[in-house]
């Protein structure tokens, strides 16, 4: 028997050499996985299989290494397809993340959004989820909206519903939040937009490492996540969005690929989805999220959830004990994250001496401003976990705690 399928963690830790090492002479604590989770010898093997052995441009050459590698491309879209259960897998474009998959969406929209109209986000979101809305308002004359949360750090459902209006051209949040680790009821939300027949944006990044996710039960239009939040390489990424959609967008670059011929008089624009992946892509880095979507199903998605649950209790409930400690997002139903702010100490402080005792969090305002600012700090300590942490580094990071305390108060 395989000793994942009982979720042996101290089994999978061996498939993260990264997490063994000392820092300042400590063992790693490594508690900053909503910024970019760790990578299992599986995925750096697959990379390193492919830049030894099959490395060649996708969909271009007709000698054997163009071949594998294209084979390799596509069973990565594939899996990725099978993985959040899209009707099909010309639904799954390739980008470097979930920031250019949401710039992707708001560039093809330009040409629809007039003076007047409204884009639906909420005070919880990303920068990525903020920035690129504010941008399309800034250049069409449209306005953009922002639904209310509370002190719990929970989106008010019932104001963000009343929100949606016969001017809202697009709802966009977060599934879940990764300054408050707040899971959104998507289902609800997307419920009502479509009773307005307006779209909807997901923001999965910080849901797809923690939850089995089905965008044809949610129903969402478009889904979007980066692969450096679920064991994959840096600059991967996927835009998923209905396929009647995607017929009816424009592409949003242009070069090699995302054609299928070029005249001075006319330009005939390649098939789905490849009309969206214009220029070589990061193919090795595709691999490797392929590599991490059949780790993550070989230890199931359902398990992990549960694992993580149960470890979040525990690191909201001693962070809830230590002396000092405000926490920061204590909403009823949220998902790996925990933050936090200990009087007297400002973040950045308060990370370098947790580094110190060899536990990496993050500081900062996290790419959500807004939220900090709706909390009235200047940041706050970001503790985040994943399916490979165990309780023991919440007691390191409790330790480290105390001695920044010392140090501070």
């Amino acid at each position: 028997m395989n000793p994942k399928q009982n979720f042996d963690v101290s089994h999978i830790r061996k498939d993260f050499p990264i997490l063994s090492q000392k820092i300042h002479g400590h063992s790693l604590a490594f508690l900053d996985n909503a910024a970019s989770s760790q990578q299992p010898i599986k995925v750096t093997q697959a990379v390193k299989d492919y830049h030894e052995q099959d490395h060649a441009n996708v969909h271009r050459g007709v000698h054997h290494l163009s071949h594998k590698a294209t084979d390799a491309y596509e069973a990565a879209r594939d899996k990725i397809a099978k993985f959040i259960n899209t009707s099909s897998s010309k639904e799954i474009v390739f980008t470097s993340g979930t920031t250019e998959a949401i710039n992707l969406l708001a560039a093809t929209m330009e040409s629809k959004i007039v003076a007047g109209d409204e884009i639906l986000i909420t005070h919880m979101e990303h920068h990525s989820n903020i920035v690129p809305w504010y941008r399309l308002c800034e250049k069409t004359k449209a306005s953009l909206i922002v639904a209310p949360i509370n002190q719990k750090g929970e989106l008010i459902l019932e104001e963000m519903i009343d929100l949606i209006s016969n001017k809202t051209r697009l709802v966009a949040c977060s599934h879940v939040s990764n300054a408050l680790g707040t899971i959104n009821p998507v289902e609800e939300i997307i419920n009502a937009a479509h009773k307005r027949g307006v779209p909807v944006l997901i923001d999965g990044a910080q849901a797809i490492p923690h939850q089995s996710i089905d965008v044809n039960e949610l129903d969402c239009d478009f889904y979007v996540f980066s692969g450096h939040k679920m064991c994959a390489p840096t600059g991967t990424g996927v835009f998923y969005a209905k396929e009647h959609i995607l017929k009816e967008m424009p592409p949003w670059q242009g070069g090699g690929e995302m054609i299928l011929s070029v005249s001075f008089d006319e330009i005939i624009y390649n098939d789905l989805p490849y009309r969206f992946e214009a220029g070589t892509p990061n193919i090795s880095g595709v691999v490797g999220l392929g590599a991490a979507v059949d780790y993550l199903e070989d230890i199931g998605m359902d398990k992990i959830a549960s694992y993580e649950k149960n470890l979040l209790n525990y690191l909201t409930e001693s962070l809830g004990k230590a002396p000092g400690i405000r926490l920061i997002g204590t909403a009823e139903n949220r998902a790996g994250v925990q933050s936090f702010t200990m009087e007297g100490a400002h973040p950045h402080d308060l990370g370098t001496v947790l580094d110190h005792q060899g536990v990496a969090i993050r500081t900062g305002h996290h790419c959500a401003m807004p939220v900090m600012e709706f909390f009235n700090v200047p940041g706050t300590a970001r503790a985040s976990l994943s399916f490979y942490n165990v309780e023991s580094e919440i007691d390191q990071l409790i330790e480290g705690l105390s001695v920044a305390r010392d140090m501070f108060l």
